[in-house]
């Protein structure tokens, strides 16, 4: 906003001379008074096309909000969507939230005053208790909106989601059916869609198998590698050991590994296991996991396109839900096996 000393720089008058002006007070000649109040005008007129032009400029950023960065699945969805991003000329600005509530509406913040043309967010958590505030920010934006990965109850946004409980079941099938009775998960969060979703898939699969689940083989992880690790050094400490784990995430299915085998435990000799999502780390250390894999890039691809296509459509504001569900596929390399000789 323009103040007193460039209405006077204007008008060619002193900031004293406006001030009288403005105020009423003091006498100023109508054609001084004239001049100040047409040099007001112009301003006045100047700053509105100024802030029209801010809120209208189009950019070619798409905004992309992921909660940890250094996890290799989300490295392969921000691939596949800088695939898309490059097809229609846009730059991605990506935000690392560290599973932190508050560095999301930090940045979604941030994304009012960096004019962005879309957003895609996989954020930590949907519970209600937030809800209402984090819709608001985010449909403050005035962008369209996909989600990724992870939902937000009561939204109207876009997503792309893979089958969390298929692909859970199928995992803990093949373990039962492997000779596993006794079968302790690391599950997520159940504040968030995966977690919640790749628990009721252990469940479903042990009580249709007949299966009484052991509350003392339930674990709760945040998905990250080091709760993975300190939960697996409690299984190994449990009276009644399992014969397998099933880890739900990539990065704590890393802490389980590098439990395992400072314990000195083979696998699947002394443990077996299954972890959701594929980790490299593992082929490098020539261990054969068995894993639920994901079509990582895939889902990257699929929700950048379902961004651009809300972009094009140029309505920000949703009145539909599209949600594009992508399936997973086991694939067993024999770590699931249940080893009952040494011989």
């Amino acid at each position: 906003m323009f103040k007193n000393k460039d209405i006077a720089t204007r008008a060619g008058v002193s900031s004293a001379t406006v001030s009288r002006v403005m105020n009423r007070s003091g006498y100023v000649k109508d054609e001084t008074k004239e001049s100040v109040l047409r040099a007001y005008d112009e301003l006045a007129n100047e700053d509105t096309l100024l802030g029209e032009s801010i809120l209208s400029r189009k950019t070619n950023i798409i905004g992309i909000v992921i909660p940890d960065i250094s996890n290799p699945f989300f490295g392969d969805v921000i691939k596949g969507i800088s695939k898309i991003a490059d097809e229609h000329s846009a730059s991605l600005l990506v935000c690392n939230t560290d599973e932190q509530l508050e560095k999301e509406l930090r940045y979604i913040d941030m994304f009012k005053t960096n004019n962005i043309m879309g957003l895609i967010i996989t954020p930590k958590t949907d519970q209600v208790d937030y809800n209402f505030k984090y819709l608001y920010q985010l449909e403050g934006l005035g962008v369209p909106i996909v989600l990724l990965d992870r939902g937000i109850n009561l939204s109207h946004f876009n997503s792309v989601f893979v089958n969390n409980v298929a692909g859970s079941y199928e995992a803990v099938d093949e373990l039962i059916s492997s000779g596993h009775q006794d079968i302790a998960i690391i599950s997520g969060p159940m504040s968030s869609k995966p977690g919640r979703e790749r628990y009721y898939g252990y469940e479903n699969a042990m009580r249709v198998n007949g299966i009484e689940i052991n509350e003392d083989h339930i674990f709760y992880g945040d998905f990250k590698l080091e709760s993975g690790y300190q939960i697996t050094k409690q299984i190994l400490q449990l009276e009644q050991r399992p014969t397998a784990i099933y880890a739900t995430n990539n990065m704590m299915a890393q802490g389980c590994v590098k439990a395992l085998v400072e314990s000195g435990l083979s696998i699947p000799n002394d443990m077996a296991f299954i972890s959701f999502d594929d980790v490299e780390m593992f082929e490098i250390m020539n261990l054969n996991i068995s894993t639920v894999s994901r079509p990582t890039n895939l889902m990257g691809e699929v929700a950048a396109e379902m961004l651009f296509e809300l972009i094009a459509a140029d309505k920000p504001k949703q009145t539909s839900t599209k949600e594009i569900l992508l399936e997973t596929k086991l694939v067993l390399r024999g770590s699931e096996k249940l080893v009952t000789s040494k011989g």
